[in-house]
């Protein structure tokens, strides 16, 4: 059965402030909207989409490499952008917590971590 598309699917409680975060602050494409006859739902789109599984041990290292210790729970966002610099600062303006500032990962990238809304944490990755 081939998939076609990976959808991550996330309730949040201030709909606006997600939105404002994400499609604005990061700028993922808004690809649908859709009015249900109870609240709102948007589509973003995010590019290509990936599933990476990791080991507990490994998830534990890979928190330690990019924030100096363990802060992530099962689930993690990232996201790769052009400038890891610029868009932590704006996501940092458009209310996202700064865990970790930019810094160089021995997995080839430079990498920063954030919590944003809607419960999500978010890695911000840049490939050098």
């Amino acid at each position: 059965m081939p998939v076609h598309q990976l959808r991550l699917v996330v309730t949040a409680a201030d709909f606006d402030e997600a939105v404002h975060f994400y499609r604005d602050a990061l700028g993922l494409p808004e690809r649908d909207a859709v009015q249900p006859p109870s609240g709102r739902v948007m589509i973003l789109d995010a590019g290509q989409a990936t599933l990476e599984i990791a080991e507990p041990s490994t998830a534990e290292y890979i928190d330690e490499v990019e924030v100096g210790r363990r802060v992530a729970g099962h689930i993690r966002v990232a996201f790769q952008v052009d400038d890891v610099e610029t868009s932590t600062a704006a996501l940092a303006e458009a209310g996202g917590a700064v865990l970790a500032t930019p810094r160089p990962t021995p997995f080839g990238s430079t990498n920063a971590r954030l919590d944003g809304p809607a419960g999500l944490q978010l890695t911000l990755f840049e490939l050098t």
